[in-house]
């Protein structure tokens, strides 16, 4: 019976110390929230385990990344970003869980099918969180984690933070992250000099940066800027 009662109570002090730990890491990645939300990153999560990655077979591999304020990126990008990635990115709370189940339909018929384009629920801030925090892994904790730090971010930043920050540390090209590394890599001009047709197809680009920056042009590509083109005048963005 004491035996019994010994051990409920290592089991109990277990629990405990389990939910303490759970409360310390949610407060460390509050912390890194609010920190970021009026301080701009040095680098992400994703730019690390890229240059990591890159670094495996070329030692001198290195990342193009400049930061630059929400002013000085062009508002086609902004708009072409917003129609391509989440159209509704003003209206939300940071998921929208009707997308998600949307994509998760869509991505089972493509797999019965033999198909292996998929489509991504995932809204703008859900996309910054994994960005700036996270790995690429696919995991139910991973995405938990994502989720945690999606509500964190829409509580403390403005949308125009947000979309600041996605902008920023985005990946366009196997070592490209950012919008002025962008602009520079593919067009040879600022953030705040595109032109809406350049921030269609780069808008179109994110989904797959590394293999666009590798083939370039595909008909594919070609088709998604010509639909991002068309509905930019139509979403709304921060000012």
């Amino acid at each position: 019976m004491a035996g019994n009662r010994s051990l409920g109570k290592m089991a109990a002090t277990a629990l405990l110390l389990a939910f303490a730990a759970l409360l310390l890491y949610l407060f460390g990645l509050f912390v890194m929230v609010l920190w970021l939300s009026v301080r701009d990153p040095g680098s992400s999560a994703f730019m690390r385990a890229t240059l990591s990655e890159l670094r495996a077979s070329d030692p001198d591999a290195e990342i193009k990344y400049r930061w630059v304020p929400y002013e000085n990126i062009s508002d086609h990008l902004k708009r072409a970003v917003v129609a391509s990635e989440d159209a509704n990115f003003l209206d939300h709370y940071g998921v929208e869980w009707e997308a998600i189940r949307k994509a998760w339909e869509y991505n089972r018929r493509q797999a019965e099918r033999g198909a292996s384009r998929m489509r991504g629920g995932s809204t703008i801030t859900q996309q910054l969180a994994k960005n700036l925090f996270l790995s690429g892994s696919r995991s139910y904790v991973r995405k938990a984690q994502e989720l945690v730090l999606t509500y964190m971010i829409e509580t403390v930043m403005s949308k125009r933070r947000i979309l600041e920050l996605y902008l920023n540390v985005a990946q366009w090209g196997t070592n490209v992250f950012g919008a002025e590394a962008a602009a520079r890599h593919y067009y040879k001009t600022g953030a705040d000099r595109l032109g809406a047709q350049q921030a269609a197809r780069l808008a179109s680009m994110l989904p797959r940066p590394a293999y666009y920056d590798e083939h370039g042009n595909t008909a594919y590509l070609n088709s998604r800027t010509s639909t991002i083109r068309k509905r930019m005048q139509l979403v709304e963005i921060p000012e």
